[in-house]
């Protein structure tokens, strides 16, 4: 058999996205995973008893299903169905729930007539430069330009000080909890805009998940790379470069620590020493429940969302992430859960259900969280623990044998400071110092998430340095 144009190492959502436009280019292309199934962070397994299907990382997708690159692809022809809860997500509170919806005006009107006022103001112009993006690319923000230029610089403050824009605890909350999918401390700059992006694709394409579990979404990305031609080898572990074919381009869906693995000496002392500095963030402590009845939320409000932020007050998350930045685990854990059987009956057995859930606690952390996670959603909803069936936990460690890409149970891939998401993992980006290896993880830009714009990007400059082929350009450039 002849050798491959290009090669991506490791079929996690970057890996397979980068395999698909390296494919649509016309090049043959092998995509080799060292894990007997495709996916990466995006499976689905059955982790507690028989029938009951559970997301192993990622799980709920505003980003994929908002992805300039991965809406390009026609995956619902292979297979994707997605499904929404009523409401995109729930923050449960003493006093009932901040509940985020999919419309602008249904969220804001919960709050008192100022922070509704803001909220509009600040969400919805958020809404409008993601929808202009997304339709006609940079020359949709042009005329937007101003707007544009003060969403960035809220995005570029800190989480906390977006909150206090606000004067309700409700809205403190919600956003808060929005930030914490930063894994990073609220006061740390850029972490509003984490709160914002997710936002903004909340209110323009909801919060969805696909039906069956996310391998769904796994599978339709191999389905349609496989219809280009492209291949999928699973349970090939790539050690070193010098086992690989000799392909154009070998596109490497790993994290700093593994390129050192893979590219060895091969890669000058510098680029070596720049990778071997990256920074890990906090890590993911995981607990999957199979249940016997669903959540029995005091807040019947919460049962309208299939994604739920347990963490009370704002005080409260801000204290959580900022115990799990500075090594020391939370009393009272902010905890990020999903309930998609309440929405979607194929996953477990009839009249039973899944919950899903983690917090954030010190890279590499060996605590058993799984009282105080469960303490937590008890809290919240009396009864819960009589719901158990069964649970499975993983820790930070265990999170990095399903994925060595999770240093430490880092689900970002790194860090995702200021400094981190401005040189990731190099000033080079996706390029590496040898010609013919590219960099598509997320640990490149821009970053964590499942949205397939880091195998994008390395694509499109593996197609143009390698192939002199310019790759389908999404925003105008």
């Amino acid at each position: 058999m002849a050798n491959p144009d290009a090669i991506v190492v490791g079929a996690g959502p970057n890996g397979l996205t980068a395999a698909i436009v390296m494919a649509r280019a016309g090049l043959a292309v092998e995509v080799y995973e060292a894990a007997e199934e495709p996916g990466g962070g995006v499976r689905t397994m059955e982790l507690t008893l028989p029938g009951f299907r559970h997301d192993v990382c990622a799980s709920i997708f505003p980003m994929a299903y908002c992805s300039p690159i991965l809406r390009t692809f026609p995956l619902e022809q292979f297979g994707l169905k997605w499904l929404w809860s009523p409401a995109a997500l729930a923050h449960p509170l003493n006093d009932g729930a901040a509940v985020f919806e999919v419309g602008i005006e249904e969220t804001a009107r919960q709050f008192s007539a100022d922070d509704a006022e803001v909220y509009r103001a600040i969400f919805g112009s958020a809404r409008e430069a993601l929808r202009a993006l997304l339709d006609r690319g940079i020359a949709g923000l042009v005329p937007k330009f101003g707007s544009v230029a003060m969403l960035g610089l809220k995005a570029a403050g800190s989480g906390a000080g977006l909150c206090r824009k606000f004067e309700s605890e409700r809205a403190r909350a919600l956003i808060a909890g929005m930030t914490g999918h930063s894994m990073l401390p609220l006061t740390k700059a850029a972490t509003a805009g984490v709160a914002m992006a997710l936002m903004a694709a909340g209110h323009v394409g909801g919060w969805p998940f696909p039906e069956g579990g996310a391998q769904s979404l796994t599978s339709a990305l191999v389905a349609y790379l496989r219809s280009l031609g492209g291949e999928v080898r699973t349970g090939v572990r790539v050690q070193s470069l010098r086992g690989l074919p000799n392909a154009k381009a070998v596109l490497l869906d790993v994290g700093p620590k593994q390129v050192l693995q893979i590219c060895g000496e091969e890669l000058p002392s510098m680029y070596r020493s720049v990778l071997q500095n990256f920074r890990y963030g906090p890590g993911a402590f995981k607990v999957d429940w199979a249940l016997s009845e669903p959540v029995p939320w005091r807040s019947k409000e919460v049962a309208r969302a299939a994604t739920v932020h347990v963490g009370g007050p704002m005080d409260e998350v801000v204290a959580s992430e900022r115990e799990a930045w500075f090594g020391r685990v939370a009393e009272k854990p902010f905890v990020l859960a999903a309930q998609h059987t309440l929405f979607d009956n194929t996953r477990a057995p009839d009249g039973k259900h899944t919950f899903w859930g983690y917090c954030h606690v010190p890279n590499g952390c060996e605590v058993d969280m799984t009282e105080r996670i469960e303490a937590q959603i008890e809290r919240f909803a009396p009864g819960f623990r009589d719901c158990i069936l069964e649970r499975s936990v993983k820790s930070p460690s265990a999170m990095q044998i399903h994925n060595e890409n999770y240093v430490g149970g880092d689900i970002g891939a790194g860090a995702m400071d200021i400094w981190q998401l401005a040189v990731r993992p190099s000033l080079r980006y996706w390029s590496t110092p040898l010609d013919r290896v590219f960099l598509c993880s997320a640990s490149t830009p821009p970053g964590a998430g499942v949205h397939g714009m880091c195998g994008y990007f390395a694509a499109r400059v593996a197609l143009k340095k390698r192939f002199g082929v310019e790759a389908l350009s999404l925003f105008g450039a």
